[in-house]
């Protein structure tokens, strides 16, 4: 099921960059089941041996909505733009911003699924910036040094994030303690295809939007023309 969402999903975003529209908003709660049929199949069972249910959709067409950021790539955009949790890092780093932001959204929106919780719950940039390394590696040094001069302050020289000195508690260590390598997540939270699965993740949430899979490439990688 999460393998059929994502490939809806893509499709959709591949439509909307086609015509050359950016969401800049993709979340979960603007993904919508086009029908609410469901049906019931057995889930668990209790230890006084009563069967659990579970409810899964008849359908996997999808409805994206709320467009009212949405922008034409020729336009003038805003410096800020999506919601927190599936924000892309050029945005943060002030570096600008266009087709690949709804790439990341949707790579953030995918771990969603398959975890049942948000990838990066975070309310402020360093710490945002810091679970990014904790999950996917070090942020491209590059990207560090053109980062916008109100970003400058996350880092140590222009070089290295200013993590944890510059943390605001010991709760926002802790929370970015907590997270795993993308690569463990995958392992523990898929079923099949974890390797594809692992392998898509990684060529979607990569740093530099440069190297972001387009939607089209996303829909060719061989978690989706392999399904198991």
């Amino acid at each position: 099921m999460c393998s059929i969402a994502l490939q809806k999903m893509r499709n959709t975003d591949l439509y909307m960059h086609d015509l050359r529209l950016i969401h800049t908003d993709l979340k979960p709660e603007n993904i919508l089941l086009v029908s609410s049929e469901y049906i019931k199949v057995p889930s668990t069972k209790n230890s006084q041996d009563e069967m659990h249910f579970k409810c899964l959709p008849q359908s996997s067409a999808i409805k994206l909505i709320d467009f009212g950021s949405t922008a034409f790539d020729n336009q003038d955009h805003n410096s800020i733009v999506s919601t927190r949790h599936y924000r892309a890092p050029e945005i943060i780093l002030g570096l600008g911003w266009s087709f690949p932001c709804d790439i990341w959204s949707v790579g953030c929106i995918l771990v969603e699924l398959c975890s049942g919780e948000a990838l990066f719950q975070t309310h402020e940039n360093l710490e945002h910036l810091a679970m990014m390394e904790r999950v996917l590696g070090p942020l491209p040094e590059h990207m560090i040094r053109k980062s916008s001069s109100s970003a400058q302050k996350y880092f140590r020289r222009a070089t290295r994030l200013n993590w944890p000195e510059g943390a605001v508690s010991r709760e926002s260590i802790r929370a970015v303690k907590k997270l795993d390598r993308l690569k463990d997540l995958v392992s523990r939270n898929a079923g099949h295809s974890k390797a594809e699965l692992a392998d898509l993740l990684y060529s979607i949430l990569r740093f530099e939007p440069s190297e972001r899979l387009t939607a089209q490439e996303a829909l060719e990688h061989p978690f989706f023309r392999n399904p198991t």
